[in-house]
């Protein structure tokens, strides 16, 4: 099948026809944008609705910490990941499709124009052609009747006896002329005829036939185009779906680790106050004055009427400050003091907070003159945030358990921060050893500045930690530091005397604070014995000491010449290898000074 011998008179309507086909590539491609533009605005979309229900979290109270909430954002982030795929797949449909197509279809316009043009062309040529021929025919037509006029003109006058010999002479001499030209006229028209005749079987039988053929190619090529990018549409979406399908098994995930118990037990650890409940209401007689004599009720009936207006008077001055539950009590019972209500002793001393129900029975005395008040923690919380004011160091305005949980908070960040400020003064004492070996490579003294901010951090975050120490354990109802942490009796003590009151409790004055001096160390390696691990390291190997070696500087080890010695720890890049004598000895070495032999299957432990 082929559009040159089935179509070779359809010219026109294979015009029309591969135009129709540019036309329905270019409105796919229209189709395709439309899709990618569907797509990066469904990405868009989704994550700006990601980004409107994420936290901002600006502090770490308000990071999520219930199991629901973190699975939320969890499915967040896994929706904005899918958002991502979203736009992948509109990027991909946009690379491999649309702007394929779209450079396609300019080729194909380009490559249309120039087959049309040819088969313009030649049927133009074989136009002319034709044209030639049939004025040739028209010629060879003319002179015939001319010749066949000038025969019979002469025959007229060969028959006429009396014309002349000279007119029968002419009109023979013009037969014969005419007659001559009609054969040229008619051997041109042969001629004319049979170039026509050619160009027209090689119009219709080879030059149109090979433009048909490249207008076939070039549709068929159009139509195999659309398929590959049929495909590529759907493989752009394709690709994604292992990733999509991880998403969504991601939120499914995140929704079956919700967890409800956990949850409560977090609101449990989040807002329990550590308080005991308020005790039984006692019982008030309001019968005693129906059934007493006259002169009994005289008399009391003078005292209770001076008791009333002494809890009036009272209760007038007191009135608008809020208290535990309410309104302060009244002045027959004994005043309402923080002391009285939330500290109390152990046998060792120590004070921590409580609940006394000899309060809540003064408080809840007002029961009889008003409407009845249920106490709750809400109305102590605020009570008591009015009476401290703000947020204290010691977090002495909160509950015992919320105090608690704040403080070990505190401590482990600054022991975290211990620990680097540790790090840091020792990789300065290792630089200046190796400044103090090989003066050309730095100034010791430039380090003493640093390292002296380093000793003062190191101090400062030791008296934070056991300030904050000394505040856990009397929340605990503790004398002595907790057995679970570090023992810290190398530490500078913080004197707190002044800061805390007769009831247990801290004044609001930082100003009160009387700090004793900063005990001296007598070792300065003390704190880093501290995180020395008791067992000793395993040895990598040997060493042969090439040179002897004085080690007067601190850490250093001393060798003589010839001396073997265990290696613990191999050169990091500082020219330094930690090496151990047999009496257990241990310290750092200069690498070049010794010949290092390590065992192949401890090297690198």
């Amino acid at each position: 099948m082929s559009w040159g011998t089935e179509l070779w008179d359809q010219f026109d309507n294979l015009d029309k026809h591969t135009q129709w086909g540019i036309d329905f590539l270019e409105r796919y491609a229209k189709f395709v944008k439309e899709r990618i533009e569907i797509e990066q605005n469904y990405a868009k979309q989704l994550r700006n609705l990601v980004k409107k229900y994420c936290p901002k979290r600006s502090s770490k109270d308000e990071e999520p910490r219930f199991t629901s909430c973190v699975a939320f954002f969890n499915i967040l982030n896994e929706l904005n990941d899918y958002a991502g795929q979203r736009e992948v797949v509109a990027e991909e449909m946009g690379h491999r499709v649309y702007g394929e197509l779209m450079r396609y279809s300019h080729d194909l316009k380009t490559e249309r124009k120039m087959h049309l043009q040819e088969g313009r062309k030649a049927q133009q040529y074989l136009d002319m052609c034709w044209k030639q021929m049939d004025n040739s025919k028209k010629k060879f037509e003319r002179e015939c009747r001319e010749a066949e006029k000038a025969q019979q003109c002469y025959e007229r006058l060969d028959n006429d006896t009396n014309a002349t010999k000279a007119d029968v002479e002419k009109a023979k001499q013009q037969l014969n002329l005419r007659t001559h030209m009609a054969d040229e006229n008619k051997n041109e028209y042969a001629a004319q005829l049979q170039n026509f005749n050619g160009e027209q079987h090689k119009h219709f039988y080879i030059v149109i036939p090979q433009i048909y053929k490249h207008l076939q190619e070039m549709d068929e090529r159009r139509t195999i185009k659309l398929s590959e990018c049929y495909k590529g549409f759907a493989d752009s979406e394709r690709k994604v779906v292992p990733i999509i399908s991880k998403c969504l098994e991601g939120m499914i995930h995140a929704a079956k680790s919700v967890d409800e118990r956990r949850d409560s037990q977090m609101v449990v650890d989040s807002f329990k106050s550590g308080f005991e409940p308020p005790g039984d209401f006692p019982f008030e007689d309001y019968s005693q004055h129906i059934y007493r004599t006259v002169s009994d009720g005289t008399i009391s009936a003078s005292k209770q009427e001076s008791g009333k207006i002494d809890a009036k008077t009272t209760v007038g001055k007191a009135k608008g400050k809020l208290w535990l539950f309410g309104k302060k009590p009244k002045p027959q019972s004994p005043p309402l003091t923080p002391a009285s209500l939330f500290t109390s002793s152990t046998p060792n001393g120590s004070q921590f907070l409580t609940f006394s129900i000899e309060p809540v029975h003064y408080c809840m005395s007002e029961i009889k003159t008003g409407k009845p008040r249920i106490p709750s923690f809400r109305s102590l919380k605020r009570g008591w945030s009015v009476k401290m004011g703000p947020a204290l160091e010691d977090f002495s305005h909160l509950p015992p358990e919320q105090r608690r949980k704040k403080l070990q908070q505190r401590i482990d960040e600054l022991n975290r921060e211990l620990q680097k400020e540790s790090d840091q003064k020792d990789a300065l004492n290792k630089m200046k050893d190796v400044y103090e070996k090989n003066p050309q490579m730095g100034d010791p003294c430039s380090l003493q500045p640093k390292l002296a901010e380093t000793m003062n951090n190191i101090d400062r975050l030791r008296m934070e930690i056991h300030k904050n120490e000394a505040w856990l354990s009397e929340v605990e109802g503790k004398t002595g530091g907790r057995g679970d942490r570090r023992h810290s009796s190398d530490i500078n003590h913080l004197v707190t005397q002044g800061r805390e009151s007769p009831e247990g409790s801290y004044t609001d004055d930082a100003n009160q604070e009387v700090r004793g001096p900063p005990q001296q160390h007598s070792h300065p390696n003390e704190f880093d014995d501290e995180f020395e691990d008791d067992d000793p390291l395993p040895a990598i190997g040997h060493c042969k000491a090439i040179y002897p070696f004085d080690g007067h500087n601190e850490g250093t080890l001393a060798m003589k010449e010839g001396e073997v010695l265990y290696i613990i720890e191999e050169d990091k890049g500082d020219g330094w290898t930690r090496a151990r004598r047999q009496n257990g000895e241990e310290g750092y070495v200069p690498t070049s000074y010794i010949d290092v032999t390590l065992e192949k299957n401890s090297k690198g432990s």
